[in-house]
Parts: structure tokens; C-alpha cells; sequence
């Protein structure tokens, strides 16, 4: 017995590879219990052809040396599960995915992955400031300058800020209480983000509060950090900033700059005009995957994860 190969149906004989695709296509805003029930199709049919339409995918995406790779860790499960995320900054994709741990040894895995020869052409990596993520990188990509993440480096103030806003609390009784008691969020938003009304209580709870007050405007400005095009007028404003902080008794803060300080270099890297990528891609990937997992209620298929990572910033077919 022999059959004849179609070219459009499916690995699954029994549908087409369009009719395959119209599932993938589903599966990307909904999970494969909605597009089974709406199809009706079993969960395991669903979940194979939409495996199928990500493959396909990722065939017609195809695989390049990255100039600029993004790195960063998300978490899989409770109990400190993380996975390793790679991504090409230049063609706005991830391109790896695994580790069983954030550590340099697993790190190391993924250069082993892309091999010796891609490796050297790599000439910038963006990560967040762990230690064992920067050392696997000038190990294996030496030439590689390393620019630390934006958003990791706000998120480090966000927390100083906070502890300044707890500290504050602790110290009040009463009624004075009442202005910093559920502010946590419009106190750390960036205010273009704030509505009307938060915008309001934003306003009241600085009003009633000088070193919370002094403490924000110091969280606002120090993005400017980012906008300059020399080193040296980079390093004028931060040691500018760091004296702001005399006698204010803003210990995070100071504990922020002296992390700064020691973090330099990945941070000044950012004002050397070929370094210049979006440092906003790995946020936002790690926002879609978030909602992949949320939507899912998690995913224990691990393999199927990796696929939704890969092809989660990938266009439709």
C-alpha cells in the first residue's frame, strides 16, 4: 500500500495545512481547551497541530548569527525553577531557551548551543547585573561589550525607593499614616503612566511628606542617565546625582549608587553609539511570557513551552 504525498495536508493526514494553521493561528490568543471546545477537536489534536504551525514558523524565521543578544532568566514554576531566555536583539526574537538553573555552568549551555564561530561575532550583550550570566559571557564572547538592562537597573531603584516608603510608615502613628497607607503603586509608577486620580494622590502624599518627596524626584530623574551620547557626561550627571544624596538619610539610595558605581562600565556602555538597541525587547518578552503561562495556568510541557517562547514575537503565517 502506498499513499501519495500532498503537499498541503498536514503531518496529520486527516487535515490540511491550512485548516492547521487556522489553529495555530487560534492557539496564539487562546488556550487549547478554548480552541478544542470551539472547534470541536480533541485537546491532544489541537495541541499537535498547533506544534506543527509553530514549527513551520520557525522554519521560515530560519537561523542567524546574532550581533546583539538579550539574557535573561524566567521562572517556570514555584520553588525557584528558572529557565534561561536568549534572545537576538537586532531581530527582536529569542533563539534559546533552557538551563536548569540561572547559573554560570547552565549558561555556559547556550554558547555551547550556538558554537565557537557565532559566538565571536557577537559584539553586545544586554543581561541584568547577576554575576554568573556577565562571567559566562566574557569567558566564551570576550569582544563582546556588556550593557546592563535598563529596566533591571530602575527596578534595583524601585526596590531603594520602597524601603525608603516603609521606613517612612513604620515611623509615623495615627492619622499620619493615612497618606502613605496604599500608595505603594503611585509612588513607584512613572508618573507619565499615572491616571487623573493617581496622579492626585501622588501630589497629596508628596505634599505631606519631604523626604518622600525628595526621594521620588531623585527616582524621576535619574532615567536621564540614559540619554546621554559621552561617557563623560554620563558620569558628570551620576556623581551629580550621588551628591543630591548628601544629608538627605536616603540609605537605599546611597546602597543604590554605590552599586551603580561598582557596575559601571555595563552601564556606561550604552553611550557608545553601536550599542544603541532597544532596551526595552527583553521586558517585553518577559511580559508575553508571563501572559503565555498565565493563560495556560502554567505549562508542565516543557517543550511545548519553548516552543510559545520562540515564536511568540514571530509574525503569523
Amino acid at each position: 500500500m502506498k499513499r501519495e504525498p500532498l503537499d498541503f495536508l498536514a503531518d496529520n493526514p486527516l487535515y490540511t495545512k491550512r485548516f492547521a494553521w487556522f489553529v495555530g493561528r487560534r492557539c496564539r490568543a487562546g488556550t487549547i481547551q478554548d480552541v478544542a471546545r470551539e472547534l470541536h477537536l480533541d485537546w491532544h489534536t489541537v495541541k499537535e497541530l498547533d506544534k506543527q504551525y509553530m514549527a513551520a514558523q520557525l522554519a521560515r524565521a530560519g537561523t542567524r548569527a546574532p550581533k546583539a543578544i538579550g539574557i535573561d532568566e524566567i521562572s517556570i514554576r514555584k520553588g525557584h525553577a528558572y529557565r534561561i531566555v536568549v534572545s537576538d536583539l537586532i531581530r527582536g526574537r529569542p533563539i534559546w531557551f533552557g538551563g536548569e538553573d540561572r547559573s554560570e555552568a547552565r549558561m555556559q549551555q547556550f554558547y555551547d548551543w550556538l558554537g565557537e564561530k557565532k559566538a565571536r561575532g557577537i559584539r553586545l550583550a544586554v543581561m541584568d547585573m547577576w554575576k554568573p550570566f556577565r562571567n559566562a559571557t566574557q569567558e566564551r564572547a570576550p569582544q563582546a561589550a556588556i550593557l546592563f538592562d535598563k529596566f533591571h537597573v530602575m527596578r534595583h531603584l524601585n526596590d531603594a525607593l520602597d524601603k525608603v516608603r516603609k521606613t517612612k510608615y513604620a515611623r509615623l502613628q495615627g492619622k499620619d499614616r493615612r497618606y502613605i497607607k496604599g500608595q505603594k503603586h503611585v509612588l513607584l509608577s512613572r508618573h507619565e503612566n499615572l491616571t487623573l486620580d493617581g496622579r492626585k494622590s501622588l501630589k497629596t502624599l508628596l505634599a505631606a511628606n519631604k523626604r518622600l518627596n525628595t526621594a521620588y524626584l531623585l527616582k524621576e530623574s535619574f532615567g536621564q542617565l540614559w540619554s546621554y551620547a559621552r561617557e563623560g557626561w554620563a558620569r558628570r550627571f551620576f556623581e551629580n546625582w550621588r551628591a543630591g544624596l548628601k544629608w538627605q538619610r536616603l540609605k537605599p539610595y546611597e546602597t543604590f549608587a554605590e552599586m551603580i558605581d561598582r557596575h559601571w562600565d555595563g552601564i556606561a556602555a550604552y553611550c557608545s553609539p553601536e550599542n544603541k538597541v532597544s532596551l526595552g525587547f527583553v521586558e517585553g518578552l518577559n511580559n508575553k511570557i508571563r501572559v503565555i503561562q498565565r493563560r495556560a495556568n502554567g505549562l508542565r510541557d516543557e517543550d511545548y513551552l519553548r516552543l510559545k517562547v520562540f515564536t511568540c514575537m514571530l509574525a503569523e503565517l
